[in-house]
């Protein structure tokens, strides 16, 4: 039993700091594309919800990864980071190769965030693969 709830407890301390990580990320990646993604999608402008939600995913894969492999709670906030910053450089690096990309998605074209959500998915399946520690 006391097994148990330790494991009870290891669960709720990481399933908390993943949370918390998952909202920075949300915090963090919303300030840092060039439009508002929570505004657009109370807008029910599908393009934003559906960038937004691939890049989400692409967060949450390295997440889960980290999550598997930490040996501590540091472990599990410095891999949430990279993984984090991972998917930061993905949207500037789309940018890119689409300059007016925040443009096209707040005006609600699916291409460009389709484009966009893939890329994020794509990067976050190599970076949760590459979470080899």
């Amino acid at each position: 039993m006391t097994s148990i709830l330790a494991g009870l407890l290891d669960f709720l301390i990481f399933f908390v700091i993943a949370v918390a990580l998952v909202a920075l990320y949300l915090g963090t990646y919303t300030v840092a594309t060039m439009h508002n993604e929570f505004a657009l999608i109370r807008e029910n402008v599908i393009s934003a919800s559906t960038a937004l939600g691939f890049s989400l995913v692409g967060f949450a894969l390295p997440l889960g990864s980290a999550i598997v492999h930490a040996q501590s709670i540091p472990d599990l906030l410095v891999w949430g980071l990279v993984a984090l910053a991972v998917q930061i450089v993905v949207y500037w690096l789309v940018r890119i190769v689409m300059p007016n990309l925040s443009q096209r998605i707040a005006s609600g074209e699916m291409a460009a965030a389709l484009f966009l959500g893939a890329a994020s998915l794509s990067a976050g399946i190599i970076n949760a693969a590459s979470m080899t520690f």
